[in-house]
């Protein structure tokens, strides 16, 4: 058994030999090309396969590294502060500026909204110097850091998950402005839910159980369970109409765009006919979409047991309801651009047909 540890401490310290370095290029590499490429052409094959106009709408991208952000599928002259580049992306220039905070949402650039989000290699080095952080120097050696390393479809579902936010700023952006107004309760409604985390992850627990279930009759069972439930919660708690609508918002902003995410990846991977651009047949990371069951299942298990604590956690539940309601009421994206319309108002309906 030592040995058995000693040989695989020493695959794992040369295998981490190969990690990907700091991302600082003043250019977009071809890899980069090629998968933000490929988000675009999946949106624009099957995205109206998963919310209807979207699949339509043409995007501004920032793809950003630590150094600088590129701009590209942006019509028009240089927006102010951008310079263009001596590089081109299929057969068109694009646009650099120097960092400036970047993130990972919709970014407004000039007079039009853009989806923003970090190259690749960026988020995977991220993810490997924040494990670093947590380990002691031994572990730190040896820890096998290449399992963090996330196929290109991750990637390509957060940006799309992105485009999903400019979206919903063209479609509504009184909605959105209400949506992104609610973030500043953060720091209050972690306080106040500490005192019904259990609930919370019951509630939780019983969304995933809906979407696991075997017939539409027991997952409406779940569904009116996850109801019941959440309602107490709130009432037992006395939870204030602002800390709900905070819940509620959140799920209606990103828990959708979250369901967009996960939605075109299974699209792709279930679809027949859909063939990714030939360029991400140099990607070693690409999988082709034949890996999203196991996507799937990290999603239900993160659902179930809610891993990650603070906004995200609204993701995972929006996300859940979303994917509920496309089974138990078909036509619910018509209703969800209503005011003060909800994805829970929205289960509400669909159980009471």
């Amino acid at each position: 058994m030592l040995g058995l540890c000693l040989f695989l401490s020493i695959i794992s310290t040369i295998s981490n030999r190969n990690l990907p370095n700091e991302d600082a290029s003043d250019h977009l590499s071809t890899i980069d090309k090629a998968r933000l490429l490929e988000a675009l052409h999946l949106k624009t094959t099957l995205g109206n396969q998963v919310w209807q106009g979207w699949g339509d709408m043409d995007t501004p991208v920032i793809v950003w590294n630590r150094s600088y952000e590129f701009l590209v599928n942006y019509k028009g002259k240089a927006p102010s502060g951008w310079s263009i580049t001596d590089d081109k992306m299929s057969g068109q220039p694009y646009f650099r500026r120097v960092a400036n905070e970047p993130q990972n949402f919709a970014v407004r650039v000039g007079d039009q909204w853009s989806a923003s989000i970090a190259t690749k290699q960026t988020t995977d080095v991220f993810l490997i110097n924040a494990f670093q952080d947590t380990f002691p120097s031994p572990i730190k050696q040896i820890f096998p850091y290449r399992f963090l390393i996330q196929p290109s479809e991750t990637q390509i579902g957060g940006l799309l998950h992105e485009t999903f936010h400019v979206y919903q700023y063209q479609m509504a952006a009184t909605l959105m402005t209400k949506a992104e107004s609610i973030h500043k309760l953060g720091e209050q409604y972690e306080t106040t839910s500490e005192i019904f985390r259990t609930e919370w992850k019951e509630e939780s627990a019983l969304l995933a159980d809906a979407l696991e279930a075997k017939t539409q009759a027991e997952k409406v069972d779940r569904v009116r369970e996850f109801l019941a439930v959440r309602d107490a919660r709130r009432k037992v708690n006395q939870l204030s109409p602002e800390l709900i609508d905070y819940e509620r918002w959140l799920e209606w902003e990103e828990g959708t765009a979250k369901y967009i995410e996960v939605a075109i990846l299974k699209q792709a991977s279930e679809s027949t006919e859909y063939q990714p651009i030939p360029e991400m047949k140099t990607d070693p990371d690409f999988k082709s979409y034949q890996e999203f069951d196991r996507r799937w299942t990290q999603e239900i298990f993160q659902l179930r047991y809610q891993t990650s604590p603070g906004e995200s956690q609204f993701y995972m539940t929006g996300m859940a309801q979303a994917f509920l309601l496309g089974d138990l009421m078909p036509d619910w994206k018509d209703k969800y651009w209503e005011d003060n319309v909800f994805l829970e108002d929205l289960l509400r309906m669909a159980i009471d047909k």
